[in-house]
């Protein structure tokens, strides 16, 4: 059995500067632009791939969106940018941000989260991530290797487990389930 998927993207999202509160800033402007987000825990990772002291908080998340691969791409530029990131800059992939958001996959039909995460992602810290936000969206038992780290977002607290938040109507609440 799974949950009534509509065709979506999955997004891989990080920060290592102010990581609790940027990721929320993150999760909340991406509610902005869509009802919905089915999300894996939220987990504590060491920088990949930069020389930094500072930690980063990862999460990937399922959008159900009919955009094009480009628009999403410069909706996420542009929230990247909004955070303070500056993707003009050619050594930004190596510095520490305070937002970090690519898209992973283009799921077309709930049959394509059944790809291998190595497939989707040659970064391997996401892989439990995306084998737990698969396992939910399939709603088959996610095998958990790590505590997720617990956020808050307009007085919601998750990061824990896996989870969908929804946003309400008028846009000025938001829960989850």
């Amino acid at each position: 059995m799974t949950k009534n998927l509509k065709p979506g993207y999955i997004l891989g999202i990080g920060s290592n500067i102010n990581p609790k509160i940027n990721v929320a800033k993150i999760l909340s402007l991406l509610l902005t632009e869509f009802p919905t987000l089915m999300l894996s825990r939220i987990i504590n990772i060491p920088p990949v791939g930069m020389n930094s002291h500072l930690h980063f908080l990862n999460v990937v998340v399922y959008i159900e969106t009919d955009l094009a691969g480009k628009e999403l791409k410069s909706l996420c530029n542009n929230i990247e940018t909004q955070l303070g990131r500056d993707r003009d800059d050619p050594a930004s992939k190596i510095k520490d941000r305070t937002a970090d958001l690519d898209i992973l996959f283009h799921a077309k039909s709930t049959a394509q989260l059944l790809t291998p995460v190595s497939d989707i992602t040659d970064e391997y810290f996401l892989y439990p991530l995306l084998e737990e936000l698969t396992a939910y969206l399939l709603e088959n038992e996610p095998i958990i290797r790590q505590d997720g780290t617990q956020i808050q977002l307009d007085g919601l607290r998750f990061g824990q487990t896996a989870t969908t938040i929804y946003r309400n109507a008028d846009a000025s609440h938001k829960r989850v389930i």
